[in-house]
């Protein structure tokens, strides 16, 4: 039997991955009301630096809305919003990472996955891994999710890459959410991806449709 042709999943964000593309999205969205809102947040946040984040940050949802982000795919109106707020720190790389830490761990299922949706928007080189381990590790789809996005592209290993892209397959997570997959899928994925659909058929379990999209490697 031939495999299916593979296709590469279809982008998440349709549009440049840029801090500029994101602010103009949530422009968008936003009613002029919220906007002027936004430039005062983001202004006392430029005079006052981290602690002005203390209660606009986990207050995002409730002040602008928990609505999806028109165009970015998994996004919402809030996750936008905090990773504007989180942008606007403009700290150094290790101040920066110890305070996005600290929103990580401090805040609810929600405000977890504005950071981890904010972390490619930041200077941060690989300092902030250590949070897109722990949102793999949990069963929260949401934070998984999230948690597979450029920056986990760019800075997780292959080892724990690998991983989480099958964590997708146990928890129903749909492949085309992990950014770079066609770029970092490689032989031992597919390996490891007919081995779960070997275990799946004999337990008389279906098999996700999209596992052919690291089933097999050309290279």
């Amino acid at each position: 039997m031939t495999a299916p042709t593979i296709t590469p999943p279809p982008a998440t964000v349709h549009h440049p991955l840029t801090l500029r593309a994101l602010a103009e999205g949530l422009s968008a969205a936003l009613g002029h009301e919220h906007r002027t809102r936004l430039a005062q947040d983001l202004q006392a946040v430029t005079e006052q630096g981290p602690p002005a984040l203390d209660t606009r940050f986990p207050a995002a949802g409730r002040t602008y809305g928990r609505t999806r982000l028109p165009g970015w795919a998994g996004w919402h109106i809030e996750d936008a919003v905090r990773t504007r707020l989180l942008a606007q720190l403009g700290l150094p790389a290790t101040p920066l990472a110890q305070e996005v830490t600290r929103r990580y761990h401090d805040g609810d299922a929600a405000e977890r996955r504005g950071v981890l949706h904010a972390l490619p928007f930041l200077p941060l080189g690989p300092h902030a891994v250590h949070l897109t381990d722990d949102a793999l590790r949990t069963n929260d789809t949401r934070l998984i999710a999230a948690a597979l996005g450029p920056y986990a592209q760019a800075h997780l290993d292959q080892y724990r890459w690998r991983q989480a892209v099958l964590k997708c397959l146990f928890t129903n997570i749909p492949l085309a959410k992990v950014a770079g997959l066609h770029e970092r899928r490689d032989a031992e994925l597919a390996r490891m991806a007919a081995g779960f659909a070997a275990e799946r058929r004999a337990a008389g379990r279906t098999v996700p449709a999209d596992l052919w999209l690291i089933a097999t490697h050309d290279g």
